[in-house]
């Protein structure tokens, strides 16, 4: 059976990132996540992490679509 919730050092694993940067996507809310335990640990949905890394490359095709590499002073 799939894992349905990662904690942020395996987020962080996956998109390659650091800790401090996995905890700053859930702590502005571009990540949702759940907070749970007596300790507030903070897990994400593994549908959340997916959701996250297709809006980024939405984002990522619309940023490269309105700033061309290359065209910039072509004649």
């Amino acid at each position: 059976m799939a894992q349905r919730f990662l904690q942020l050092t395996e987020v962080s694993e996956i998109l390659n990132i650091s800790s401090a940067q996995a905890y700053a996507l859930v702590r502005s809310g571009e990540l949702p996540a759940i907070k749970i335990g007596g300790r507030g640990q903070w897990r994400v949905e593994t549908v959340e992490l997916e959701n996250y890394i297709q809006r980024m490359y939405a984002e990522t095709k619309s940023f490269v679509e309105a700033h061309p590499f290359g065209t910039a002073g072509e004649e």
